[in-house]
Protein backbone atom coordinates (compact mmCIF):
# COMPACT_ATOMS: atom_id res chain seq x y z
CA UNK A 1 0.00 0.00 0.00
CA UNK A 2 1.37 3.59 -1.09
CA UNK A 3 2.46 5.64 2.40
CA UNK A 4 1.01 9.00 3.18
CA UNK A 5 4.34 10.65 2.58
CA UNK A 6 4.95 9.09 -0.73
CA UNK A 7 1.35 9.64 -2.12
CA UNK A 8 1.97 13.64 -1.17
CA UNK A 9 5.18 13.76 -3.13
CA UNK A 10 3.77 11.71 -5.76
CA UNK A 11 0.82 14.17 -5.72
CA UNK A 12 3.38 17.10 -6.25
CA UNK A 13 5.46 15.02 -8.94
CA UNK A 14 2.05 14.97 -11.00
CA UNK A 15 1.99 18.75 -11.04
CA UNK A 16 4.84 18.99 -13.56
CA UNK A 17 5.29 22.80 -13.48
CA UNK A 18 4.15 23.30 -10.17
CA UNK A 19 6.67 26.29 -8.68
CA UNK A 20 6.42 28.47 -6.23
CA UNK A 21 7.58 31.95 -6.92
CA UNK A 22 10.98 31.82 -5.28
CA UNK A 23 9.58 30.76 -1.83
CA UNK A 24 9.09 26.78 -2.15
CA UNK A 25 8.46 25.96 1.14
CA UNK A 26 7.95 29.71 2.79
CA UNK A 27 3.72 28.82 3.11
CA UNK A 28 4.17 25.05 4.11
CA UNK A 29 3.10 23.99 7.80
CA UNK A 30 5.22 21.87 9.60
CA UNK A 31 8.28 22.44 7.86
CA UNK A 32 10.73 20.07 8.63
CA UNK A 33 8.42 17.58 9.76
CA UNK A 34 7.98 15.31 6.83
CA UNK A 35 4.95 13.58 8.25
CA UNK A 36 2.75 16.66 8.19
CA UNK A 37 0.01 17.11 5.16
CA UNK A 38 -2.95 18.67 4.75
CA UNK A 39 -6.28 16.78 5.97
CA UNK A 40 -7.98 16.45 2.71
CA UNK A 41 -4.77 14.65 1.21
CA UNK A 42 -4.77 11.92 3.31
CA UNK A 43 -8.54 11.38 2.86
CA UNK A 44 -8.12 11.37 -0.81
CA UNK A 45 -5.29 9.08 -0.26
CA UNK A 46 -8.46 6.97 1.30
CA UNK A 47 -10.07 7.56 -1.89
CA UNK A 48 -12.96 8.88 0.17
CA UNK A 49 -13.05 12.48 -1.07
CA UNK A 50 -14.45 12.50 -4.25
CA UNK A 51 -17.52 10.55 -2.51
CA UNK A 52 -17.63 13.90 -0.12
CA UNK A 53 -17.48 16.09 -3.05
CA UNK A 54 -20.34 14.63 -4.68
CA UNK A 55 -22.61 14.01 -1.06
CA UNK A 56 -21.84 18.02 -0.79
CA UNK A 57 -22.74 19.05 -4.09
CA UNK A 58 -25.97 16.66 -3.59
CA UNK A 59 -27.20 19.00 -0.89
CA UNK A 60 -27.17 22.02 -3.45
CA UNK A 61 -30.07 20.00 -5.30
CA UNK A 62 -32.79 20.76 -2.64
CA UNK A 63 -30.04 23.46 -0.36
CA UNK A 64 -29.68 22.11 3.38
CA UNK A 65 -26.51 23.62 3.83
CA UNK A 66 -27.10 25.87 6.69
CA UNK A 67 -30.01 25.91 9.19
CA UNK A 68 -32.31 28.04 6.83
CA UNK A 69 -32.71 24.44 4.80
CA UNK A 70 -34.38 26.35 2.01
CA UNK A 71 -34.79 23.70 -0.51
CA UNK A 72 -34.21 25.23 -3.46
CA UNK A 73 -32.31 23.83 -6.46
CA UNK A 74 -29.48 26.11 -6.23
CA UNK A 75 -27.76 23.88 -9.49
CA UNK A 76 -31.22 24.57 -11.71
CA UNK A 77 -30.75 28.51 -10.63
CA UNK A 78 -33.08 28.56 -7.88
CA UNK A 79 -32.34 31.16 -4.99
CA UNK A 80 -32.15 30.68 -1.11
CA UNK A 81 -32.23 32.72 1.68
CA UNK A 82 -28.56 33.56 0.93
CA UNK A 83 -29.23 34.26 -2.53
CA UNK A 84 -26.58 33.07 -4.01
CA UNK A 85 -26.18 30.83 -7.25
CA UNK A 86 -25.05 27.06 -7.98
CA UNK A 87 -21.69 28.45 -8.47
CA UNK A 88 -19.13 30.39 -6.05
CA UNK A 89 -19.06 33.70 -6.40
CA UNK A 90 -15.82 35.37 -5.14
CA UNK A 91 -15.49 38.81 -3.88
CA UNK A 92 -11.40 38.84 -3.66
CA UNK A 93 -8.50 37.20 -2.99
CA UNK A 94 -5.12 37.99 -1.78
CA UNK A 95 -2.47 37.48 1.53
CA UNK A 96 -4.06 38.77 4.14
CA UNK A 97 -2.09 40.37 7.02
CA UNK A 98 -5.37 41.25 9.59
CA UNK A 99 -5.98 37.97 10.50
CA UNK A 100 -5.17 35.89 13.77
CA UNK A 101 -1.21 35.70 14.75
CA UNK A 102 -0.88 32.14 13.90
CA UNK A 103 -2.09 32.61 10.28
CA UNK A 104 -0.37 35.18 9.30
CA UNK A 105 2.79 34.34 10.16
CA UNK A 106 5.35 36.08 7.79
CA UNK A 107 3.90 35.62 4.44
CA UNK A 108 -0.25 36.56 5.48
CA UNK A 109 -3.05 34.04 5.23
CA UNK A 110 -4.21 33.20 1.72
CA UNK A 111 -7.96 34.91 2.05
CA UNK A 112 -10.69 34.29 -0.45
CA UNK A 113 -13.77 36.04 0.43
CA UNK A 114 -17.18 34.75 -0.76
CA UNK A 115 -19.93 36.49 -1.78
CA UNK A 116 -23.13 36.70 0.22
CA UNK A 117 -24.31 35.26 3.44
CA UNK A 118 -26.47 32.52 5.44
CA UNK A 119 -26.73 35.03 8.08
CA UNK A 120 -26.82 38.91 6.96
CA UNK A 121 -26.14 40.52 10.58
CA UNK A 122 -27.29 44.29 10.67
CA UNK A 123 -24.06 45.49 11.67
CA UNK A 124 -22.37 43.48 9.12
CA UNK A 125 -18.96 45.64 8.35
CA UNK A 126 -18.87 43.54 4.92
CA UNK A 127 -22.06 44.47 3.81
CA UNK A 128 -21.33 45.43 0.45
CA UNK A 129 -20.16 42.06 -0.27
CA UNK A 130 -22.33 39.76 2.35
CA UNK A 131 -25.55 41.29 2.06
CA UNK A 132 -25.10 42.44 -1.64
CA UNK A 133 -23.87 40.00 -3.30
CA UNK A 134 -20.96 41.89 -4.92
CA UNK A 135 -18.55 39.52 -6.43
CA UNK A 136 -18.12 37.50 -9.72
CA UNK A 137 -19.57 33.63 -10.43
CA UNK A 138 -16.47 31.28 -11.22
CA UNK A 139 -16.24 28.07 -11.48
CA UNK A 140 -14.71 25.11 -9.78
CA UNK A 141 -11.41 24.90 -11.87
CA UNK A 142 -10.59 28.82 -11.44
CA UNK A 143 -11.43 28.76 -7.46
CA UNK A 144 -8.56 26.16 -7.23
CA UNK A 145 -6.24 28.07 -9.49
CA UNK A 146 -6.69 31.20 -6.94
CA UNK A 147 -5.81 28.96 -4.26
CA UNK A 148 -2.75 27.81 -6.20
CA UNK A 149 -2.25 31.15 -7.09
CA UNK A 150 -2.16 31.68 -2.91
CA UNK A 151 0.14 28.89 -2.43
CA UNK A 152 2.72 30.28 -5.12
CA UNK A 153 2.68 33.71 -2.93
CA UNK A 154 3.54 32.24 0.14
CA UNK A 155 0.41 32.07 2.01
CA UNK A 156 0.28 30.12 4.91
CA UNK A 157 -3.13 28.56 4.76
CA UNK A 158 -5.96 28.38 2.22
CA UNK A 159 -8.67 30.82 4.38
CA UNK A 160 -12.28 30.44 3.14
CA UNK A 161 -14.59 33.24 4.49
CA UNK A 162 -18.22 32.56 4.67
CA UNK A 163 -17.77 29.34 3.12
CA UNK A 164 -20.92 27.87 4.84
CA UNK A 165 -23.34 28.59 1.14
CA UNK A 166 -20.41 27.42 -1.25
CA UNK A 167 -19.40 24.43 1.28
CA UNK A 168 -19.96 22.07 -2.34
CA UNK A 169 -18.08 24.13 -4.62
CA UNK A 170 -14.80 24.55 -2.23
CA UNK A 171 -14.75 20.81 -1.38
CA UNK A 172 -14.42 20.16 -5.31
CA UNK A 173 -12.10 23.45 -6.00
CA UNK A 174 -9.36 21.33 -3.45
CA UNK A 175 -9.42 18.12 -5.15
CA UNK A 176 -8.75 19.61 -8.26
CA UNK A 177 -6.01 22.29 -6.61
CA UNK A 178 -4.39 18.81 -4.48
CA UNK A 179 -4.13 17.26 -7.96
CA UNK A 180 -1.73 20.23 -8.95
CA UNK A 181 0.22 20.47 -5.69
CA UNK A 182 -2.18 22.09 -3.41
CA UNK A 183 -0.59 21.44 -0.02
CA UNK A 184 -2.01 24.09 2.98
CA UNK A 185 -3.85 23.94 5.35
CA UNK A 186 -7.58 24.77 5.00
CA UNK A 187 -9.06 27.38 7.33
CA UNK A 188 -12.98 27.32 7.34
CA UNK A 189 -13.70 31.09 8.32
CA UNK A 190 -17.34 30.65 8.74
CA UNK A 191 -20.24 33.21 10.60
CA UNK A 192 -21.36 29.87 12.87
CA UNK A 193 -24.48 29.40 11.64
CA UNK A 194 -23.79 26.32 10.69
CA UNK A 195 -25.97 22.70 10.74
CA UNK A 196 -23.66 19.57 12.21
CA UNK A 197 -24.21 17.19 9.97
CA UNK A 198 -22.49 19.60 7.18
CA UNK A 199 -19.60 20.36 9.35
CA UNK A 200 -19.36 16.79 9.63
CA UNK A 201 -19.10 16.47 6.00
CA UNK A 202 -16.19 18.56 6.37
CA UNK A 203 -14.38 15.75 8.90
CA UNK A 204 -11.10 15.01 7.89
CA UNK A 205 -11.00 18.08 5.12
CA UNK A 206 -10.70 20.84 7.39
CA UNK A 207 -7.80 21.39 9.09
CA UNK A 208 -8.09 24.66 11.03
CA UNK A 209 -11.92 25.97 12.07
CA UNK A 210 -12.63 29.63 12.42
CA UNK A 211 -15.95 30.15 13.76
CA UNK A 212 -17.61 33.53 15.26
CA UNK A 213 -19.97 32.34 18.04
CA UNK A 214 -21.92 35.87 17.83
CA UNK A 215 -24.48 35.78 20.01
CA UNK A 216 -25.57 33.88 23.53
CA UNK A 217 -29.15 35.21 23.61
CA UNK A 218 -31.69 34.00 21.16
CA UNK A 219 -33.60 37.28 21.34
CA UNK A 220 -30.58 39.34 20.23
CA UNK A 221 -29.99 36.98 17.49
CA UNK A 222 -33.86 37.13 16.34
CA UNK A 223 -33.34 40.83 16.44
CA UNK A 224 -29.98 41.81 15.17
CA UNK A 225 -29.65 38.92 12.26
CA UNK A 226 -31.99 39.50 9.44
CA UNK A 227 -35.01 36.96 9.30
CA UNK A 228 -33.24 36.07 12.70
CA UNK A 229 -35.09 32.88 14.35
CA UNK A 230 -33.32 33.19 17.80
CA UNK A 231 -31.86 29.48 16.49
CA UNK A 232 -28.23 31.06 16.41
CA UNK A 233 -26.45 30.40 19.31
CA UNK A 234 -27.97 26.87 19.71
CA UNK A 235 -26.52 26.04 15.74
CA UNK A 236 -23.43 27.67 16.50
CA UNK A 237 -22.40 26.03 19.85
CA UNK A 238 -23.15 22.52 18.30
CA UNK A 239 -21.15 23.46 15.24
CA UNK A 240 -18.38 24.33 17.44
CA UNK A 241 -18.43 21.15 19.57
CA UNK A 242 -18.07 19.23 16.30
CA UNK A 243 -15.31 21.20 15.30
CA UNK A 244 -13.49 20.85 18.22
CA UNK A 245 -13.81 17.21 18.27
CA UNK A 246 -12.64 17.14 14.62
CA UNK A 247 -9.83 19.28 15.04
CA UNK A 248 -9.00 19.89 18.49
CA UNK A 249 -6.54 22.61 20.20
CA UNK A 250 -4.71 24.49 18.25
CA UNK A 251 -1.51 23.00 17.08
CA UNK A 252 1.27 25.48 15.76
CA UNK A 253 4.57 24.20 13.99
CA UNK A 254 7.50 25.52 14.89
CA UNK A 255 7.56 29.02 13.51
CA UNK A 256 4.57 29.50 15.53
CA UNK A 257 2.12 28.96 12.12
CA UNK A 258 -1.01 27.16 12.69
CA UNK A 259 -1.53 23.82 11.28
CA UNK A 260 -4.50 22.24 12.87
CA UNK A 261 -7.05 23.05 15.32
CA UNK A 262 -10.13 25.26 16.54
CA UNK A 263 -9.62 29.08 17.13
CA UNK A 264 -12.52 30.77 18.18
CA UNK A 265 -13.71 34.17 17.76
CA UNK A 266 -16.36 36.36 19.53
CA UNK A 267 -16.62 40.54 19.03
CA UNK A 268 -17.81 42.30 22.26
CA UNK A 269 -20.50 44.45 21.26
CA UNK A 270 -22.20 47.35 23.44
CA UNK A 271 -24.33 46.76 26.27
CA UNK A 272 -23.61 43.35 26.57
CA UNK A 273 -25.76 42.60 23.54
CA UNK A 274 -23.70 39.54 22.61
CA UNK A 275 -23.53 37.92 25.84
CA UNK A 276 -19.97 38.04 26.36
CA UNK A 277 -19.58 37.24 30.01
CA UNK A 278 -21.84 33.85 29.00
CA UNK A 279 -20.06 33.09 26.12
CA UNK A 280 -16.69 32.55 27.87
CA UNK A 281 -18.75 30.58 30.38
CA UNK A 282 -19.56 28.58 27.51
CA UNK A 283 -16.00 27.94 26.25
CA UNK A 284 -14.57 26.93 29.67
CA UNK A 285 -17.48 24.34 30.17
CA UNK A 286 -17.21 22.78 26.78
CA UNK A 287 -14.48 23.35 25.54
CA UNK A 288 -10.79 22.73 26.77
CA UNK A 289 -9.07 25.20 28.82
CA UNK A 290 -6.29 26.12 26.04
CA UNK A 291 -8.77 26.85 23.16
CA UNK A 292 -7.81 29.40 20.98
CA UNK A 293 -10.17 32.79 21.68
CA UNK A 294 -9.77 35.91 19.93
CA UNK A 295 -12.54 38.09 21.94
CA UNK A 296 -12.78 41.46 19.28
CA UNK A 297 -12.81 44.57 20.20
CA UNK A 298 -13.26 46.21 16.59
CA UNK A 299 -17.21 46.54 16.73
CA UNK A 300 -18.23 49.69 14.45
CA UNK A 301 -21.86 51.02 13.48
CA UNK A 302 -22.22 50.22 10.15
CA UNK A 303 -24.68 48.93 7.69
CA UNK A 304 -28.37 49.17 9.67
CA UNK A 305 -27.01 49.05 13.02
CA UNK A 306 -27.55 52.68 13.72
CA UNK A 307 -30.58 51.89 13.26
CA UNK A 308 -31.05 50.08 16.39
CA UNK A 309 -30.62 51.70 19.84
CA UNK A 310 -28.44 49.26 21.83
CA UNK A 311 -25.89 48.86 19.08
CA UNK A 312 -26.15 52.38 17.85
CA UNK A 313 -22.16 53.17 19.34
CA UNK A 314 -18.99 51.80 19.53
CA UNK A 315 -17.76 49.50 22.62
CA UNK A 316 -16.11 51.69 25.54
CA UNK A 317 -12.94 50.76 27.01
CA UNK A 318 -14.80 49.45 30.06
CA UNK A 319 -16.54 47.27 28.17
CA UNK A 320 -13.59 45.38 26.48
CA UNK A 321 -11.87 45.42 29.81
CA UNK A 322 -14.89 43.91 31.43
CA UNK A 323 -14.82 40.80 28.58
CA UNK A 324 -11.20 40.17 29.17
CA UNK A 325 -11.50 39.86 32.57
CA UNK A 326 -14.19 37.70 32.11
CA UNK A 327 -12.35 35.40 30.06
CA UNK A 328 -9.70 35.32 32.31
CA UNK A 329 -12.03 34.90 35.49
CA UNK A 330 -13.10 31.84 33.63
CA UNK A 331 -10.14 30.04 33.15
CA UNK A 332 -9.15 30.62 29.71
CA UNK A 333 -5.64 30.13 29.26
CA UNK A 334 -5.13 31.04 25.15
CA UNK A 335 -6.36 34.12 24.50
CA UNK A 336 -5.47 36.03 21.12
CA UNK A 337 -2.06 37.82 21.49
CA UNK A 338 -3.32 41.13 19.87
CA UNK A 339 -6.56 41.22 22.33
CA UNK A 340 -4.42 40.69 24.72
CA UNK A 341 -2.64 44.07 23.28
CA UNK A 342 -5.53 45.84 23.42
CA UNK A 343 -6.91 44.56 26.78
CA UNK A 344 -3.15 46.67 28.23
CA UNK A 345 -4.15 49.93 25.94
CA UNK A 346 -7.90 50.12 27.50
CA UNK A 347 -6.76 49.41 30.75
CA UNK A 348 -4.48 52.23 30.41
CA UNK A 349 -7.07 54.66 29.29
CA UNK A 350 -9.61 53.84 32.30
CA UNK A 351 -6.63 54.52 34.89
Amino acid sequence: MITRRYFVKGVFAAAGTFVFSGCSEAGAPGVGDSEWVPAYARLEEEGRLQGRVDEAYARLENCTLCPHRCGVNRIAGEEGFCRAPGRAVVHSRSPHFGEELPLVGNNGSGTIFFSNCNLRCVFCQNWPIAHEGRGREVEDEELAEMMLHLQRRGCHNINLVTPTHVMPNILSAVRIGMKKGLHLPLCYNTGGYELVENIELLDGIVDIYLPDLKFMGSEESAEYVLEGRGDYPEKAQEAIIEMNRQVGVLEKDQRGIAKRGVMVRHLVMPNRVAGTREFVDWVAENLPGDTYVNIMSQYRVEHMAFEYDRIARSINSREFVEAIEWAKDAGLTNLDQRSMSQYRLHRRRMS
